[in-house]
């Protein structure tokens, strides 16, 4: 459902630029901030905002370069009418009225939040994506602290995330069927065409060759654990078009050679019992990097299980991933169960991220098999993680029931997996935002807090940023893809479990669940059915 406050934002966002000429501003009033959006002025340097005062007097509120602007007016001015101006600047002092626009926001629901969180967020994938390929940005810095080099490097796993958003942006009708159909086609003709590694992508690529972008010194050949992200996104993707009209069947088929393309048992490394992540044509094995549970990898294997062509044996499963039932390991961090020996983190759990990458897809609901009970430890893994910052041991500023929540993102001294046990005071909001789906309540809580508190400091044109420290007052304006997309299609899990039911519902991922002895809510239905 589009809820009536959100129907203009989306219809802006739908229409063509051409359509948007004859109407120089917008404003959209959400519950605590403002979006004004207007025509670029071709001499323009700087545009000021202004905001007209009781006195019916224009104020300024901020001045910028670029055409969007969120104002944080807070509640306090709900139901009342705002008005703004904008204003452009140029080079010789030349100042020009734009246009003045009236708008007004008021309270929203826990739903409604949700809604517009989703859509901010979708925004990255979509409006933010690099031009050339369609593929995620590897990251996104509205700071500009970053080499302008990396406007074209995408990445393969975060791309994959974003898939799920692209989906929900079909059903929520922030995009067109159509317009999304383009989008794709894109995409997956620059992934036919792009570098791979026995039918497995890099880490990263460059968008506008195709050419793989090195992730470390000896990491410039396919990496299967981002590939195994990337193709989560795509069978989702296959399964929602291979039904549909002529052109929606040819991308489902382009997304299924590719599939079938992709060469897992070639990562068994000769044959050994365990999957691993990094091979390259000049470096071969050097990286030597077995994956073995548990952290987020646990999809690669359910995959590598379930291609229909390089497919691997039960054995590969249970002997690497499980490390021959080695991966069981019961501890108790704060009262809550977990089942699984988390790699590095054993005592406390590690960061929230492993409850999220695998699960985008494959749903964890009812998801059992020897070893656990996949969606009772996600629950257990998150509460986990909340109650140590909720206890806040280390004392750190803004911890709570309404600010929580460890994983891997920035960090006040470049990336860290930030989790219970390596925390120096940095919030990360899509590990909260992301377990939507495991604590709905609590994690509404952060998005409330973070929205209505926090505000600016955190909240930008493409969702919340990907991480924040009141302790050290930082606060950077600073996106990341593989952050960003599990909250968007998490949400959606959450509410109609969209992207668990497309993969989930593909053939070969049930037939794996089988292979692998797992049982699933989803292979329940199939049998009542």
């Amino acid at each position: 459902m589009i809820y009536p406050s959100l129907q203009l934002l989306f219809f802006l966002f739908s229409v063509s630029n051409e359509a948007l000429q004859a109407v120089p501003l917008q404003a959209v009033g959400y519950d605590s901030h403002v979006e004004l959006v207007w025509n670029s002025v071709p001499d323009a340097q700087s545009y000021e905002v202004q905001l007209m005062g009781a006195d019916g007097k224009f104020t300024k509120q901020a001045e910028l370069k670029d055409t969007l602007y969120l104002d944080f007016v807070g509640q306090a001015v709900q139901g009342k009418e705002l008005q703004y101006r904008i204003i452009s600047k140029s080079g010789r002092g030349k100042v020009n009225t734009i246009a003045t626009v009236k708008t007004q926001t008021r309270a929203f629901s826990n739903e409604e939040l949700m809604d517009m969180l989703q859509f901010y967020t979708f925004r990255y994938f979509w409006e933010g994506a690099e031009p050339n390929s369609g593929m995620a940005r590897e990251r996104i810095h509205l700071d500009g602290e970053y080499p302008s080099d990396d406007f074209h490097i995408v990445t393969t796993g975060g791309t994959g995330f974003g898939l799920f958003s692209l989906l929900a942006g079909i059903e929520r009708e922030w995009i067109s069927r159509e317009d999304a159909l383009v989008r794709l086609e894109r995409i997956i003709g620059f992934l036919e065409k792009a570098d791979r590694f026995h039918g497995i992508w890099p880490h990263w690529l460059d968008g506008n060759t195709g050419k793989v972008k090195p992730f470390g010194s000896n990491d410039n050949g396919g990496d299967l654990v981002e590939s195994a992200f990337l193709a989560q996104g795509l069978l989702a993707v296959r399964e929602y078009f291979k039904d549909g009209n002529v052109d929606e069947q040819r991308l489902a088929d382009q997304i299924d050679a590719l599939w079938k393309g992709m060469e897992w048992d070639w990562y068994t490394r000769g044959g050994q019992n365990v999957l691993y992540w990094h091979w390259s044509p000049d470096k071969e094995w050097v990286m030597d990097f077995a994956i073995r549970g548990y952290d987020e990898c646990l999809i690669t294997y359910v995959l590598a299980a379930a291609s229909p062509t390089h497919g691997v044996s039960p054995e590969v499963y249970h002997q690497g991933w499980a490390r021959a039932g080695a991966i069981k390991q019961k501890t108790e961090p704060f009262g809550h169960v977990l089942e699984l020996k988390h790699n590095g983190s054993e005592e406390l759990g590690g960061p929230l991220f492993w409850a999220h990458y695998s699960y985008l897809g494959l749903s964890p609901k009812g998801l059992k098999d020897r070893y656990a009970d996949y969606w009772q430890h996600n629950v257990n893994h998150t509460l986990s993680n909340r109650a140590w910052c909720v206890a806040n041991a280390g004392g750190f500023k803004g911890y709570g029931e309404e600010l929580w929540g460890l994983t891997a993102s920035y960090s006040v001294d470049g990336y860290m997996a930030h989790r219970p046990g390596q925390d120096i005071g940095v919030i990360s909001p899509t590990a909260a935002l992301s377990s939507m789906p495991y604590t709905p309540e609590a994690s509404m809580k952060v998005l409330v807090n973070l929205y209505r508190n926090y505000g600016e400091k955190v909240f930008g044109r493409y969702g919340f940023f990907d991480a924040l420290s009141p302790e050290a007052d930082w606060f950077p304006k600073r996106y990341l893809a593989i952050d960003q997309g599990p909250i968007a299609a998490m949400i959606e899990n959450h509410r109609t479990g969209m992207g668990w039911n497309l993969f989930m519902n593909a053939p070969e991922i049930k037939e794996a669940l089988v292979k692998l002895e797992m049982e699933s809510d989803y292979l329940i239905e199939a049998e009542v059915e």
